[in-house]
C-alpha cells in the first residue's frame, strides 16, 4: 500500500541528510540519521530522501541501516548491491 505524501523535501533538506551519510563512517540507522541532522524532519520526509537517494544510486538501505556508496569505486558498489540483494 502506497502513502500518500503531505510534504515534499526542500533542496537545503536532502542536502543535509547527504551530509550526514557522507560523515558517517558505516551504516547508520534511520533512528541516528534523525538524530544527527542539524534541524528536525517528519520522519515521511526523510523516508521519501532515502528513496531517493537510493534510486539515484548514491546510498543503499539495508537491514541494519543507511550506507552512502556514492565515492566508492564501482566494483565495490557492485560487491555491496549484490551482497544487499542475497541477504
Amino acid at each position: 500500500m502506497q502513502q500518500e505524501i503531505l510534504h515534499y523535501p526542500r533542496l537545503d533538506t536532502v542536502l543535509m541528510v547527504e551530509s550526514v551519510l557522507k560523515e558517517a563512517d558505516l551504516t547508520i540507522s534511520k533512528n541516528e540519521l534523525l538524530r544527527r541532522l542539524p534541524k528536525q524532519i517528519m520522519r515521511q520526509t526523510l523516508n521519501v530522501i532515502l528513496d531517493y537517494l537510493e534510486e539515484k544510486g548514491v546510498i543503499l538501505i539495508g537491514k541494519k541501516g543507511v550506507l552512502w556508496i556514492y565515492n566508492e569505486s564501482p566494483r565495490i558498489k557492485k560487491l555491496l548491491k549484490k551482497s544487499r540483494d542475497a541477504g
